[in-house]
């Protein structure tokens, strides 16, 4: 079977935390995003954010970024969705890739958790490092804030995550600095 066949027979992967998660996103993202350029998704996953960012985000580049294992299920939605300003994904896995492309923006959703604990430190050295001045990165994800889960199924997620040694729930240590974590 040719590859474009046997590509189009596989299942496309779908998640609906993405699809029940991307307004209130996009909502922020118009906001953070506004007078940047062209943004990195870290970890674009299923493809879902992509596709629906994009084209509500017209003024910038949308990079999709992914280990390439990943990749064929984000071709499939940008294949079906696709936008003048969303790229096909790059191969970034984080302490294997250099990273990928000059950007003046950074966006990743529910890597944090999944990832080990020193590759999520080393994600956030690599966008620190890469960012211009000025630069925005927005994260989303399960939040421990202060101490405290914003809920009850992210505590259940995060004892899991951790059992298998992951890095569990992205802990904030500071409230009061204006975040706005939400689950």
């Amino acid at each position: 079977m040719a590859g474009s066949e046997s590509q189009s027979l596989m299942v496309k992967p779908f998640s609906q935390a993405c699809e029940n998660n991307q307004e209130p996103i996009l909502a922020i993202l118009r906001e953070a995003f506004v007078s940047r350029k062209k943004i990195l998704e870290i970890g674009s996953g299923t493809g879902q954010h992509s596709v629906y960012f994009a084209p509500r985000l017209p003024h910038l580049v949308w990079q999709t970024s992914d280990m390439p294992v990943n990749h064929r299920g984000i071709h499939q939605w940008i294949d079906e969705y696709p936008s003048d300003n969303l790229r096909k994904p790059l191969s970034f896995t984080i302490g294997q890739d250099t990273f990928p492309c000059q950007v003046d923006g950074v966006f990743t959703a529910n890597t944090a958790h999944i990832m080990l604990p020193d590759r999520v430190q080393l994600m956030m050295q690599l966008v620190a490092q890469h960012l211009p001045n000025g630069g925005v990165f927005c994260q989303y994800g399960p939040f421990n804030v202060d101490g405290r889960f914003t809920s009850d199924s992210n505590a259940t997620f995060d004892a899991a995550l951790r059992g298998q040694g992951m890095g569990g729930s992205v802990i904030l240590q500071n409230s009061s600095a204006g975040l706005n974590p939400s689950d």
